[in-house]
């Protein structure tokens, strides 16, 4: 079958090589085999392609996969041969807190990934698909909807009602906002880019903040909202947003600390931090567990992700450097 390899260590998008690997084998007791069908990019496996996360020589990226069940092992109940599935982001973080091995064995990084045609694994890797959704929809859950699942409802509590800040329009950020509309929230969303604050507008965001226009847009969301701030920001830049996050959330408010688009280190507030009593939350994706309340949660609210831009397997590279370019909205998706 084929699959995508990265090079040597580091790994640089040029290295990246479309090549014939090893059939995925027959399903042992407790396995099932999955034809893949998708993907989609995040910025870890940007990370991970580029050579900014160390990986091993000829490893299979992507951390994301959707298919179809061609075939199950002995013992195997929870799916049936047919059944749609999608990958979780942790194969051992199933409930409750992580394991100590969680955080080295995601695919496409500690383990090989989804570019590839098929893959033979646990059954506890994968949950069912939501109901309609096509393999390109279910592949965007794996990392980006459960992120901002997350982010709202687990480390944070969302009520209707309350008030959510989401920092520009990629997978993360647009999840978070059909999410938090689904809940009954009120949205502020920034973008340095009208065009896309028109579309959050159109998937229901109801204040927008243009960021090049307005640098201090921690101020302009307490202004939002009456002076009183926003009740969680979810914060993909990193130390380069950080401060004006905190500007904006209210007293005893909350950060999703999610990303670090905007820098891996900085100096921070810490006076702004205690004396609002703010909580940041450091998060990493999920669990099955989560993973599947999430999917109940798309289901309920048919909810669709929103799908920019598709590339062939064979172009993942090229995949990735339009990513680069940030003309993505929404999730950029892999066929498989």
């Amino acid at each position: 079958m084929k699959a995508i390899r990265t090079g040597a260590t580091p790994s640089t998008l040029e290295a990246l090589a479309f090549v014939d690997v090893d059939d995925a084998p027959a399903p042992a007791a407790g396995e099932i085999t999955v034809d893949l069908k998708a993907s989609s990019l995040n910025y870890h496996d940007y990370a991970v392609v580029k050579g900014m996360i160390p990986a091993a020589e000829g490893r299979i990226p992507m951390s994301d996969g959707a298919g179809v069940v061609t075939a199950v092992g002995d013992g195997v109940t929870e799916f049936a041969v047919g059944d749609h599935v999608v990958s979780t982001f942790f194969p051992d973080w199933l409930d409750g807190q992580p394991p100590q091995t969680a955080f080295t064995r995601v695919p496409g990084d500690g383990i090989d990934g989804y570019a590839r045609e098929a893959i033979t694994a646990p059954t506890h890797w994968f949950t069912r698909a939501p109901t309609g959704f096509s393999h390109a929809e279910a592949a965007t859950l794996t990392c980006a909807g459960l992120t901002a699942w997350r982010a709202l409802f687990v480390d944070y509590t969302l009520k209707p009602g309350d008030t959510v800040l989401v920092q520009g329009t990629g997978g993360v950020s647009i999840f978070a906002l059909q999410f938090a509309k689904a809940a009954g929230a009120t949205v502020i969303a920034t973008s340095s880019s009208d065009e896309k604050l028109e579309r959050v507008k159109a998937l229901g965001a109801d204040h927008l903040i243009n960021y090049k226009e307005v640098e201090s847009w921690g101020p302009k969301a307490l202004e939002i909202t009456g002076g009183r701030g926003v009740d969680c920001v979810v914060e993909i830049g990193g130390a380069g947003t950080l401060d004006q996050s905190m500007l904006a959330t209210r007293v005893g408010g909350h950060v999703a600390l999610i990303g670090v688009l905007a820098g891996f280190a900085g100096p921070v507030q810490t006076a702004l931090l205690f004396s609002k009593n703010l909580t940041v939350q450091g998060l990493t994706v999920g669990s099955r567990k989560m993973q599947q309340d999430m999917i109940a949660a798309i289901e309920a609210n048919g909810i669709r992700p929103e799908i920019s831009d598709t590339f062939a397997l064979e172009n993942l590279a090229d995949a990735f450097r339009h990513q680069e370019s940030g003309g993505h909205f929404g999730k950029i998706a892999i066929e498989i």
